[in-house]
């Protein structure tokens, strides 16, 4: 099988408990639009670890992403740090819960607060730099070429972007509005609406 015949069951999924008590956690608070971003965060960045041989943890990144931006929603926002810090702080305590030990909680929450970097080295933390790669993709368009064609239709089509873009530019507007140091606030004055607005994956 080649890289562009990736399907989504070729996938590596992690079926375990933690990653469907996540997954319970995103759909009770993230609202549809959000909640298949995530799922698509976590699709975009396996396909991409497949397809370059990058080995990562597949539990760990599935965690991640789908908590990823739970940050944003309004029982778990914070006046006082960015989404994704607040994000991590959610992601380290539902690790606690669900039995991880203090440096795996400890490596949920990294890899949410690096989602926002503009990049991280492969080679120091797989994780997030796969899921820098994937959100960045779902949110702005960019590299979609770097996901195969047929796997992206498949993937949009089980997880439809729906108002995606609309919802996404009103949060980042609203925590840039209260927190105008946050990292979410430099994307605003970066221009993110506008990528957001030309993304080919809503062509």
């Amino acid at each position: 099988m080649t890289v562009d015949d990736l399907a989504i069951d070729d996938l590596v999924i992690p079926d375990t408990s933690v990653c469907r008590a996540a997954l319970e956690v995103a759909t009770e608070y993230c609202p549809p639009a959000l909640l298949n971003h995530s799922v698509r965060a976590y699709l975009w960045a396996a396909a991409y670890g497949a397809a370059n041989d990058i080995a990562f943890d597949a539990e760990l990144l599935y965690v991640a992403a789908t908590l990823h931006d739970i940050g944003l929603v309004k029982e778990f926002d914070s006046h006082t740090v960015p989404f994704e810090a607040a994000g991590g702080h959610v992601a380290w305590a539902f690790a606690a819960g669900a039995g991880w030990p203090v440096s795996r909680r400890v490596r949920a929450s990294e890899v949410i607060v690096r989602h926002m970097w503009d990049e991280v080295d492969v080679s120091l933390d797989p994780e997030s730099h796969l899921l820098v790669f994937s959100t960045s993709l779902d949110i702005s368009g960019r590299r979609t070429d770097a996901v195969p064609a047929g796997l992206r239709a498949e993937v949009l089509e089980r997880y439809p972007r729906l108002d995606l873009g609309d919802e996404f530019v009103a949060c980042f507007q609203e925590q840039a509005d209260r927190k105008p140091d946050s990292s979410a606030a430099a994307a605003v004055r970066n221009g993110i609406a506008g990528r957001i607005a030309a993304n080919p994956l809503d062509g």
